[in-house]
């Protein structure tokens, strides 16, 4: 469905080749019920797709075992002396159709017509050992008998077992076996090494020309790490990034735009503006820091995102993270989300700790660029499969980050990324909060609120929050406590039920988020929620009318939509 072809564009770019892959086809020409030539494809061969990176074909008859042998050979030979992809294209066939209760022949009769008559390629193999007088008839059904003979009796058909060499890409997997979601880790830095990452961070090579605005935001930079401004969202990025390389983790970030950010704020690659060359300061860390990658990918979601799980599941010392250009272009890739990422430990116990950045929002920009779906990845959430936060401050992605590769728990993390947060004036964390604390699974209210007085809390997770905030002391509404919920799953039920527990006086419990009832985190959240406020009470929805598109496409209804959830959550307008 495409993945074939995305995988041929990327096998010579930069950031996905592999030193060439041997593609192998096998070819048995079946479809259930697809049998037509002119139904199947568009072109003669189905390796034709190869062509478009000048792949040579090979394609091999299948009935003859030696020339297989010989072409595998010689397509491996190929790959090793160009380092470019080769295709072998094995034409075979299937007697018994797709499965044993399959009848092939109710949909191509007269290609099974001459299969039914077609010798099996063990007998003319056999046949053709014995005219070459390598084995007799009697020895050839030797073989066939003690063949068949060993698998009634269940034993192994194998002569001898070949233990598996260890090289030196084997990996180690048994510390991160059996851990928890639990488990505390140290995720902040030392004044000497920050002070040493922001001279890094910030320090522009001889000669190395910035545009303009890129000049402007290292030298705003420069300011928030010297503690003379408080750090935005990609000042605590790059520092959490330049912690993990000096402590040898391996970094590889990748997307579209991931270099410079969709948003425009990580910058984590300079572009000279009179040779075009590139500079990344996070790779001049250290001699002996860890490796660091970071690529603009090809335009695509589907085989991106599928490229960087494999990695991710072959690489535990690392931090791995595909970021979409927007939160809602991740749906592209749904069958990698679906059939790998939040399901592969369960089916195949393969550990991964790729992290998704997914930016999400509702900033009127409509239904295509709003939302990264939430509600999906908290539907396919169970058994600890896989992590889901939506950070509200720079400090805390700093943490989230640090603490995904340093804690050894191996668990996708999927990240509801900002977009206007970026630069709001609000979100922003001191310098102070990167030498000390840790990532917040929840934000108890941050205001000086007498805890006597409070009638009514908001629960809320991510941009959401700064509308409520602002509100609340726009209208000087100290009866009203506002708390953050950073990670929705695994849920922190404990850490939640002790921060409402100290208001005492409570009468409503209102969540509030931006996405419609019909998505966002109500739905598979709500059980949560109930878990955690005090027995007798119900919980208040505030957030928008559910509905089909994930935004409305106009952004006076989108202001009216957010000013009504917002005075909604806050108790100022009545929930419907």
């Amino acid at each position: 469905q495409g993945v074939v072809m995305e995988t041929f564009n990327m096998s010579q770019t930069r950031g996905y080749k592999t030193g060439g892959t041997i593609h192998v086809v096998i070819n048995n020409q079946i479809g259930f019920t697809t049998s037509r030539a002119d139904d199947v494809r568009s072109t003669r061969y189905c390796t034709d797709i190869a062509k478009m990176v000048a792949a040579p074909v090979f394609h091999v008859n299948t009935d003859d075992p030696e020339m297989v042998l010989k072409i595998t050979r010689l397509a491996l030979d190929y790959r090793m002396t160009f380092n470019k992809d080769v295709v072998i294209d094995l034409v075979c066939y299937r007697r018994h159709g797709h499965n044993e209760a399959d009848e092939p022949s109710a949909t191509q009769p007269l290609m099974y017509k001459i299969i039914k008559k077609h010798p099996t390629t063990r007998q003319i193999y056999a046949n053709k050992l014995v005219q070459e007088k390598v084995l007799s008839e009697a020895e050839t059904r030797s073989v066939i008998n003690r063949y068949r003979d060993l698998l009634d009796i269940g034993k192994s058909v194998v002569p001898s077992w070949v233990p598996m060499q260890h090289h030196e890409f084997t990996v180690d997997w048994h510390p991160y076996i059996n851990q928890t979601w639990t488990t505390q880790v140290n995720t902040a830095l030392t004044e000497s090494f920050f002070k040493h990452a922001a001279k890094v961070l910030t320090q522009v090579p001889e000669n190395f020309i910035l545009q303009s605005r890129v000049a402007k935001i290292v030298k705003e930079r420069e300011l928030m790490y010297e503690g003379k401004k408080p750090l935005d969202w990609g000042a605590a990025e790059n520092m959490a990034y330049a912690g993990l390389l000096e402590e040898g983790f391996l970094l590889r970030l990748s997307g579209q735009d991931s270099g410079r950010g969709t948003f425009f704020h990580r910058h984590a690659v300079w572009h000279d503006q009179q040779t075009a060359a590139t500079y990344i300061p996070l790779q001049h860390l250290s001699a002996d820091q860890g490796e660091c990658s970071i690529i603009d990918s090809v335009l695509s979601e589907e085989a991106v995102l599928a490229f960087e799980y494999g990695y991710a599941t072959t690489e535990p010392r690392s931090l791995i993270i595909w970021e979409a250009q927007f939160g809602d272009f991740a749906n592209g890739a749904q069958v990698v989300i679906d059939q790998f990422i939040s399901s592969g430990e369960n089916k195949w116990g393969r550990l991964c700790g790729l992290v998704m950045l997914l930016p999400h929002g509702y900033e009127g920009q409509g239904p295509e660029h709003s939302s990264a779906r939430l509600e999906r990845y908290l539907q396919l959430c169970a058994q600890h499969n896989m992590q889901v936060c939506i950070p509200s401050t720079p400090a805390q992605v700093f943490h989230m980050l640090r603490r995904q590769a340093i804690r050894p728990l191996r668990k996708p993390l999927i990240v509801m990324s900002p977009k206007s947060l970026l630069r709001h004036k609000l979100a922003v964390s001191d310098k102070s909060d990167f030498l000390s604390g840790k990532f917040h699974n929840v934000i108890p209210e941050i205001d000086d609120l007498a805890v006597e007085k409070v009638k009514r809390i908001v629960l809320c997770s991510g941009k959401v929050y700064y509308d409520l905030l602002e509100k609340r002391r726009e209208a000087n509404l100290n009866r009203v406590a506002i708390i953050r919920i950073e990670q929705l799953y695994p849920f922190p039920n404990e850490e939640l039920i002790k921060v409402l527990s100290g208001f005492q006086q409570v009468e409503e419990y209102c969540w509030c988020q931006e996405e419609p009832l019909n998505q966002g985190a109500w739905y598979s959240s709500l059980h949560n929620f109930r878990a955690c406020i005090p027995e007798g009470y119900e919980i208040e929805f505030a957030g928008r009318a559910a509905s089909a598109a994930p935004a409305a496409g106009y952004m006076s209804q989108h202001n009216r939509e957010q000013k009504l959830l917002v005075e909604q959550a806050l108790g100022l307008q009545p929930n419907v």
